[in-house]
């Protein structure tokens, strides 16, 4: 049997952590057992379902590199190509097959396992109070259930328009192993007689999400703990279809809810909930792949750094845990830390480009070849000390922009007390004379002069530093002399120099 997994998210937002999570751990059991991994896309909410959400969703998964076998298909931006589709079992949104339910909704109706229902919201809400008051569960009193065919014609001749709800056996329980959590029983007795299909004819997410398994072949659900509760009602529409041994053979894995470090379900209270908001904040996807599978997963030894297919190879569904799992904004930022150091040096500037861009540091993404080895040059100098990819601007502007911003407590400290100018004066003119303009010959000239003047070599380095950079922190001074040259070194020093004398 060869194993089917499916991500069939809501296009209402962006891709959630929690539904990338998902996607994930669907993505990663599929390749580990070599199956096939299913986009379906579950539009029936028609007033907050939106083609930019699909896109969002679909942009998502390509920037995690959560590439589907089937399901719709997107161009680099995530936008939908209408004329082509991957895989056979489609059509991939569920909109575009209404009347797919309908003809399994009409069945069930012939059968006497499903009705019409013609209450109106009114009735239903009044239901839902009258049984709160009484302390049972709000749930729907079952009062179209056995309707004669002439009570349904007065109701409909007065206008009113049914839902079809199923005929939630009254009595029995229904039982699943689930993977994750084991032996799962529920008293058919405490589910109401749910709706299948709407008014207008859309189905509900109960009815479309078993249909939509049956026939595209699923073979193991993997989803969120709280859908947990769906399974029940899901599992006795297959039965009532007649489709008992494809529901016996399918197997479902609920995995644990994502919550915040305050221990309350995730939110935006926490900081970023969506994929692309860390896209934007300069994390990598491999380091939010990596740190998603640790959400509700772990290795026997609890390892936390995977390399490429290394996580493919270790995950299980099995190893999947009961308990909640803990999202932790500080853990991610170190991972991402971890990897960006782990990368090399032209990978992490490509990468990099993009923001360096926005910044107004670079006119494009794509640079001439001397002025991209600068770049990358400038790169290698910090990577070290680069968290997030946001951070590259902010590290290496002075770099890259002649016309820097001066730290003004900086220059107030170092080349604003006496003799400050008068030092980086001489120490420009040795510089000139530098045939090798090296981190190493220029770190022993400024070593030199301090020993012929007799003051400290922060007395030295501390001037040239901020009159080249204009801060008094960032990358090793004599390497990032060297990366800027000689020609540009003098020309701020000089610049420095003559501003400060005015003054």
């Amino acid at each position: 049997m060869t194993v089917r997994v499916r991500f069939a998210p809501s296009p209402t937002g962006f891709l959630h952590i929690g539904g990338a999570r998902t996607a994930l751990f669907n993505w990663l059991f599929a390749r580990r057992v070599g199956g096939a991994f299913i986009l379906r896309i579950e539009d029936t909410d028609e007033v907050r379902s939106t083609p930019e959400s699909v896109s969002a969703i679909t942009r998502g998964l390509k920037w995690l590199g959560l590439h589907w076998d089937e399901g719709p298909a997107v161009d680099e931006q995530g936008n939908i190509l209408e004329s082509k589709v991957l895989g056979e079992k489609g059509p991939y949104f569920q909109m575009e097959r209404i009347h797919i339910y309908k003809k399994h909704a009409d069945q069930l109706l012939q059968d006497g396992k499903a009705y019409p229902c013609y209450c109106s919201p009114e009735e239903l809400e009044a239901m839902r109070t009258r049984a709160m008051l009484a302390k049972r569960p709000p749930k729907y009193d079952g009062r179209c259930r056995e309707l004669t065919d002439s009570k349904r014609k007065e109701l409909e001749s007065a206008g009113r328009k049914p839902v079809v709800r199923f005929k939630t056996p009254m009595s029995g329980e229904t039982r699943f192993q689930d993977i994750v959590r084991g032996d799962v029983r529920f008293e058919n007795a405490l589910l109401d007689d749910f709706v299948l299909l709407k008014t207008s004819g859309v189905p509900t997410y109960q009815f479309a999400v078993v249909i939509d398994d049956y026939l595209m072949e699923i073979t193991h659900v993997v989803r969120g703990d709280d859908h947990l509760s769906n399974t029940p009602r899901q599992i006795l529409i297959d039965e009532a279809l007649g489709w008992g041994e494809f529901v016996k053979n399918l197997k479902f894995a609920h995995l644990s809810m994502i919550l915040g470090p305050d221990g309350t379900r995730l939110s935006k209270r926490h900081g970023a909930t969506s994929v692309e908001e860390y896209r934007k904040n300069g994390y990598l996807p491999e380091a939010m792949v990596n740190y998603l599978s640790l959400l509700g997963w772990s290795t026997e030894d609890s390892q936390q750094i995977f390399a490429g297919e290394e996580l493919i190879q270790k995950f299980s569904l099995e190893r999947c845990g009961k308990s909640a799992a803990i999202f932790d904004p500080q853990k991610l930022l170190w991972m991402n830390g971890e990897y960006i150091r782990k990368i090399g040096v032209p990978d992490l500037t490509q990468r990099s480009l993009p923001f360096l861009k926005e910044a107004g540091l670079t006119p494009e993404t794509s640079l001439p070849k001397e002025r991209l080895d600068f770049v990358q040059s400038c790169v290698g100098l910090e990577q070290e000390k680069i968290k997030l990819l946001t951070d590259v601007p902010n590290l290496l502007d002075f770099l890259l922009l002649d016309d820097f911003k001066m730290d003004e407590k900086s220059v107030d400290k170092v080349l604003k007390v006496p003799g400050a100018i008068g030092l980086l004066m001489d120490v420009a003119k040795r510089i000139e004379q530098i045939t090798d303009f090296t981190a190493a010959p220029i770190e022993q000239l400024c070593r030199a002069y301090a020993t012929e003047k007799n003051i400290k070599t922060g007395q030295v380095f501390h001037p040239l530093r901020v009159a080249t950079s204009g801060r008094a922190q960032g990358p090793s001074l004599f390497h990032y002399l060297e990366v800027l040259g000689k020609e540009r070194v003098l020309a701020r020093m000089k610049k420095v120099c003559n501003q400060l004398s005015v003054h």
